[in-house]
């Protein structure tokens, strides 16, 4: 008969993308992971699968989790410049204070290292940024509207290079610790909106 789990899911799956965000899917050891979510590898293993299915959760958790923080911030009240603003600098601020958070966005980290050469993570990434690109094209749009954004780009157009400003700056934050620089980019691309 087996046992009964005894742990928190959501708390190892949290650890488990903690530590893929930090160290990446093939710096990761089957170690890091059972030191960081405190369970034996076995157990790791025959309740979430290989570590493959354990990145594929974590990428997951990631989407539940920080994707609907982003989402969260453009659907707020106020001017849409404002909100672009704190979108693009919110996780920057974390790449650049040396508070041993994970580094830049989980999303496009695995974009880099595994998206190519697997299509599952492929996928996961993929349905990341489509949300997050359908979210600043509704912003855009009601900035528009509002008389906040220029109207002679269309919504989508104008979101796709918000988007590509903001996925850049995660990039840009691990070579500057200089945040004004990431300041000069953030208030240039709204300048162009």
């Amino acid at each position: 008969m087996a046992r009964p789990r005894k742990f928190d899911e959501t708390r190892v799956i949290g650890a488990v993308m903690d530590a893929f965000w930090r160290r990446g899917y093939e710096a990761t050891s089957t170690r890091d992971l059972s030191e960081g979510t405190g369970l034996g590898p076995s157990s790791l293993y025959n309740t979430f699968g290989d570590k493959r299915q354990l990145y594929l959760r974590a990428l997951r958790r990631y989407y539940e989790t920080a994707t609907d923080a982003q989402i969260e911030i453009l659907e707020r009240p106020g001017p849409v410049k404002d909100r672009l603003r704190e979108l693009m600098l919110r996780d920057i601020g974390a790449d650049t204070s040396g508070t041993g958070r994970p580094v830049g966005c989980f999303a496009i980290n695995a974009a880099i290292e595994m998206a190519s050469s697997d299509p599952d993570v492929k996928e996961q990434v993929h349905r990341h940024f489509a949300r997050v690109e359908e979210a600043l094209k509704d912003t855009v749009a009601r900035g528009q509207r509002a008389g906040e954004i220029r109207t002679d780009r269309d919504a989508a157009g104008l979101a796709r290079q918000v988007l590509s400003t903001y996925y850049g700056l995660h990039v840009l934050s691990r070579a500057h610790d200089d945040r004004r620089v990431i300041e000069d980019v953030v208030e240039g691309a709204l300048a162009a909106l």
